[in-house]
């Protein structure tokens, strides 16, 4: 996006938590090199926003002491209600006639006052129907929004040299991991606290994505509720890992329903809405990731609500660590949290 192709050290800054991630290439493949979890306290981050700019700060200079980062230079991303995604048609033109005409193309299709927003596009294809269109994904983020992550990190002694979106540095993620099968369609949906990710893909291009305000804490938020319980109490539950008497009838209960209500329908709306634009009969398959992905029974309820295949995604399944400086449980474990900073981790400065 940004000079000279060199590595990057990736900082995913979600609501709940912050993610370091390095990964190295070789001749030999990919290699994580460094991987680390700060937890926020609640509020420190509300939908996107942040709230607390000292405990950010904090949070990123102990995970560069701690993990011994000597890399300066960052990619990082940003999603939900200040970035705006969206595939158009358009005649056309090489990449240099687009720039020079992006501002205005994009101002019929961006909901925020374009002065307010940075631009960006990627050329897909160019239409085979003789109609003399191509398609372009064309992407939007507040201003505003990526000055306050940029100042975030750069307070913590690091230079932000790539901003990308989330929904895009899922893709980059799978693009290394998994392989992409002539006309399947996938959909690689990330769930985190506040908000939910979702790239769906076609023969290897990103056909439609969106993000959608729901995730995690709608769990803790009903757990908190339904049980007069602490927000930590209900984290820990949330995840499996005990907290008061309760019965694992009554938390499944709640789970199940949260699954199916707010995110399962959310999911199936984004997929009915997707397939009724007429570009593909079905969704073939269903990548999770994530911290929420982890919540007890939701991947069977997305799947049985969607009647589509779903998969916990692996963002290290193709690239090496070395077990004497990772347990290798301790990956698996939280290897969710880790696929849009592992997206992160490939950019390399000087990428588009």
């Amino acid at each position: 996006m940004f000079g000279k192709k060199k590595d990057l050290v990736a900082i995913d800054i979600g609501s709940n938590s912050i993610k370091l991630l390095e990964v190295v290439e070789s001749k030999r493949g990919y290699n994580l090199t460094n991987f680390g979890i700060a937890e926020l306290h609640p509020e420190t981050i509300v939908d996107g926003a942040i709230m607390d700019t000292a405990a950010v700060v904090d949070a990123i200079q102990s995970l560069v002491t701690g993990l011994k980062v000597k890399v300066k230079d960052v990619a990082t991303s940003v999603s939900g209600n200040a970035v705006r995604i969206q595939k158009i048609t358009l005649p056309s033109m090489s990449k240099e006639e687009l720039e020079e005409s992006i501002q205005w193309e994009a101002e019929q299709y961006i909901p925020f006052d374009i002065s307010d927003v940075n631009i960006d596009f990627q050329i897909l294809e160019t239409l085979e129907d003789g109609s003399g269109q191509m398609e372009v994904m064309l992407a939007a983020a507040k201003k505003d929004v990526i000055n306050e992550y940029i100042a975030v990190i750069s307070e913590a002694g690091l230079n932000v040299v790539v901003v990308d979106a989330d929904c895009f540095a899922l893709e980059n993620m799978y693009d290394v991991n998994y392989q992409f099968d002539s006309g399947d369609v996938i959909a690689l949906i990330n769930i985190g606290a506040s908000f939910t990710n979702i790239n769906i893909i076609r023969n290897g291009v990103s056909a439609f994505t969106r993000d959608i305000s729901s995730g995690g804490n709608q769990y803790t938020e009903e757990l908190q509720k339904r049980f007069s319980i602490s927000y930590e109490e209900a984290e820990s539950l949330k995840l499996g890992k005990g907290g008061k008497d309760i019965s694992k009838e009554e938390l499944l209960t709640v789970i199940t329903q949260v699954s199916g209500d707010l995110v399962a329908s959310e999911i199936q709306k984004t997929i009915d809405y997707f397939l009724s634009q007429g570009v593909s009969d079905a969704v073939n398959k269903i990548y999770l990731s994530g911290g929420t992905s982890k919540t007890s029974g939701l991947p069977s309820v997305i799947q049985d609500k969607s009647g589509i295949n779903v998969e916990i995604l692996n963002p290290f399944a193709n690239i090496d660590f070395d077990e004497k400086l990772f347990d290798a449980s301790y990956i698996q474990d939280i290897a969710p949290f880790g696929a849009v900073g592992v997206g992160l981790a490939l950019r390399r400065g000087g990428d588009k």
